[in-house]
């Protein structure tokens, strides 16, 4: 049986190879995330796929960013496939205008605060203000929630102090950078076993190459399952 709180990222190049995966994993997984890499290899097709006859909840990982009024046309179109979950970056005028672009439909907006596969020196290259990675995490997701956001995607380890926000109550966090244990970080930087992302206070945990790569993907998500309701992992 599939716990909603996992979703797999279909991080392969295009729609056909998503839906084979999608197939070999089956009932183990009824939540898949479809990101830019899919786009033009028919990932919006195969959300439709997934969602209309396959009965799959989806989150399309767009990460949108442009002056408010393309990113609300952008949502707005974007809406129209009923998608569950569908990211913009965390600036405030970014989030308000995915608003609007979302109101009316039953898509999700979240705020991307700081990427998972980035740290302080990475910041530092990008010529970002200092700081303390948490603290800069932790304020970007309160603006986005004072400019509407649904929810935030932050790395585990900023998830308890977003939670603890006033501001985050009803709202949701999403967590990338989720590797079971022994698992290889890959391009994650900062990152968390499901259960202690669950228990650090993430609605939802997003975990990729540790179930597309595995030998049996089924089973790799399954144990996935099995360990979030063997610990008991809650917020």
């Amino acid at each position: 049986m599939s716990d909603d709180r996992l979703i797999v990222a279909l991080d392969v190049p295009h729609a056909v190879g998503g839906l084979e995966l999608a197939r070999r994993i089956g009932p183990a997984v009824g939540f898949y995330k479809i990101g830019l890499g899919m786009l033009t290899g028919g990932g919006l097709a195969l959300a439709r796929e997934l969602k209309d006859e396959h009965g799959k909840r989806i989150f399309l990982d767009m990460k949108l960013f442009d002056i408010g009024a393309t990113v609300e046309a952008a949502v707005r179109g974007l809406a129209q496939f009923d998608l569950d979950f569908l990211t913009v970056h965390g600036d405030p005028h970014v989030v308000r205008a995915a608003m609007e672009g979302a109101a009316g439909s039953r898509t999700r907006i979240l705020a991307v605060t700081i990427l998972t596969s980035l740290d302080r020196a990475d910041l530092d290259a990008g010529l970002m203000r200092p700081g303390d990675m948490a603290e800069m995490v932790t304020a970007r997701a309160a603006a986005a929630f004072d400019a509407g956001a649904d929810g935030v995607i932050a790395s585990p380890q900023e998830a308890a102090a977003i939670r603890a926000q006033p501001e985050a109550a009803g709202r949701l966090i999403v967590t990338p950078g989720v590797r079971p244990a022994g698992s290889a970080p890959g391009d994650q930087k900062r990152v968390a076993t499901p259960s202690m992302a669950v228990t650090a206070g993430a609605d939802h945990i997003v975990v990729g190459r540790p179930v597309w790569s595995a030998p049996d993907p089924a089973k790799a998500a399954q144990d996935i399952v099995d360990e979030l309701a063997t610990s008991g992992a809650t917020h």
